[in-house]
Parts: C-alpha cells; structure tokens; sequence
C-alpha cells in the first residue's frame, strides 16, 4: 500500500525529465576540442620559442618562422609519423596454451545443498554452543539463553514453543507486512510503528520495527528502532525457538516499549484457528490494501491485550 503511494513522486520525476534536458539543448554549445588543445598548444610552442626560430632561420638564410617551417615541412611530417607510431599500444599478449596449464590437484569442493546465512549474520551457533546444547533438557536451556542477555541493557530474549512459532511463522508468510499502535504516557491516542518479516537462512527468521512516519518518508531506507531474531536450530529436537532482540540508541523506543511491540506482534500472529478475529481480519485488510481499514479498530484491539 506504501510502494502504490511512492510510485506516485517517481511518475512525477519522469515526466519532469524530458522537460529538463529539452532546456538544456536549447543553449548547448558545441566545441571542437582538438582545435582548441592542438591549434593553442601549438601556438604557444612557437610563441614560446620564437627568439631561437629565428636564429635558426637566420643562420639557414631565410627571413621568417614561416620560412623555416617551410623548408622543414617534410621533415617534420615524417617526426610526427615516426611519434605517432612508436605511440601506438601493444599488441596483447597470446592467451596462454590450454595444454600448459596443470590441473589442480584438490578438487573443487561440491556446492553444499543448504543454503548458509548471508555475510556478517548471526545464526545461533554465535551465542551458543550448539552441541553441548543440544545435550541439556529444555528448561536449562531456557535458563542459559535468559542469562545470557541478562547483562545487556538494551536486548531483548524470549524463548517460544514450537508450536506458538509455527503459527506465528504461517501468518507471517502470508502477512509479512503490518502496523502496530504503541500508546504513549500522557496521551490519548498512539504512535504508529512499522514492522517488516523477512527469513534470510532455513534456521532464522528476522522482524524489524520503524516509526511509520520514518518509513513514509524514507521507504526502504529508513532505520529500524528494534530488530528482532529468531533461532530455529533447536526446534526440531528440543521443541523451542529462542528470540534474541536489539533495541537501538537513540531511535525514541526504550526496552519497554519495544517488549510491548513484541508482546502485539505475537498477539496478532500466533493467534489459534477461531481466535481473535478481528485481529486476523486486520492482517487480511491491511496486506490487501483494503481502504476499510481502521486504526481506531487495531488500536481498540491492541488494548484488548493488557
């Protein structure tokens, strides 16, 4: 629904594009720049170097520059061709023989069928260490990732039961886009954020949380306030999924108020089959760019929760 809206600034910068160059040929002036460089240069040359022409055209009997150029013209010419030649480029070098080149003696390394995380992207082995992991029972587990983002101010941890993240996962797929109220203290209404799903490895899926009216104005280029991670390594075999979360500095959202975020988010995506409605047919209104799609209405909902 954002993206028809945007298009709208970029169907403008087009049509005002034709315009604009159209102003521009009209007072083009057009040079020929070897003769300003080749005709100037070599005037200057002349210029420069007069006094001692004319000694040479003095000593060979002649009365002018111009009279020297003249009897030296062919000489000059052949200078000029013997420069330009010894200017031009090298021919490249012959592509090395086939024959010549070894093969090398460690084969290639086959392509590996799962896909990896992207560069510089934490997976859960960053945090944790996955085989020893995978030895405690679920509630040591729970205790160890709590610890472990208990000395971090501005992190957020969870852990989630497989099924809980199953049900948030499908509707996520199908709604990856949304929008979430967050009320402020001393005010009657709420400010609006952003929130954006994306699963860049098998094992992890991400939500980002913006101001909505960063992401209006900025688009894809606006900077999230919370960045949510969640692990699945771990739900196969132990049946959780561990949440670990970043809240930034300096973006107007403390802890708290992302926790609330978060605490919305599994609110209107985890929702059983039947349950909360409403809540489902907001997700619907909004991925569909439905008009009748309230704010008061989400809002209403998002009270529901407390």
């Amino acid at each position: 629904m954002f993206a028809r809206r945007l298009c709208v600034f970029e169907n403008i910068s087009k049509q005002c594009a034709p315009a604009l160059r159209y102003s521009q040929r009209r007072w083009a002036q057009v040079h020929d720049v070897r003769f300003l460089v080749t005709h100037q240069r070599a005037d200057s040359i002349t210029e420069r170097y007069r006094d001692k022409l004319l000694q040479k055209a003095a000593q060979e009997g002649l009365q002018s520059v111009d009279e020297l150029k003249t009897v030296y013209k062919d000489r000059i010419q052949k200078q000029r061709e013997k420069a330009t030649t010894n200017a031009a480029f090298p021919q490249p070098p012959p592509p090395p023989d086939p024959t010549s080149i070894a093969p090398s003696s460690t084969p290639s390394s086959p392509p590996s069928s799962k896909s990896s995380a992207p560069p510089g992207f934490k997976t859960l082995s960053s945090y944790l260490d996955l085989p020893k992991t995978l030895t405690l029972p679920p509630k040591e587990i729970e205790y160890i990732w709590r610890l472990r983002h208990a000395n971090s101010p501005t992190s957020l941890c969870a852990i989630l039961p497989s099924p809980t993240y199953l049900r948030i996962q499908q509707t996520a797929r199908k709604h990856p886009h949304f929008i979430l109220p967050l009320p402020r203290e001393g005010s009657t209404g709420a400010e609006i954020h952003f929130l954006q799903w994306s699963f860049p490895a098998p094992d992890t899926a991400t939500v980002v949380f913006t101001h909505l009216a960063e992401y209006k104005l900025r688009g894809e280029y606006s900077q999230p306030h919370t960045t949510i991670t969640m692990h699945l390594e771990l739900m196969d075999e132990k049946g959780l999924v561990l949440m670990q979360g970043q809240v930034l500095e300096g973006r107007r959202v403390n802890v708290e108020e992302a926790r609330w975020l978060v605490l919305c988010l599994q609110k209107f995506y985890g929702g059983e089959e039947g349950d909360h409605v409403s809540r489902r047919r907001l997700l619907e209104k909004f991925s569909q760019g439905d008009e009748t799609f309230k704010v008061e209405e989400l809002v209403d909902e998002a009270e529901k929760i407390v």
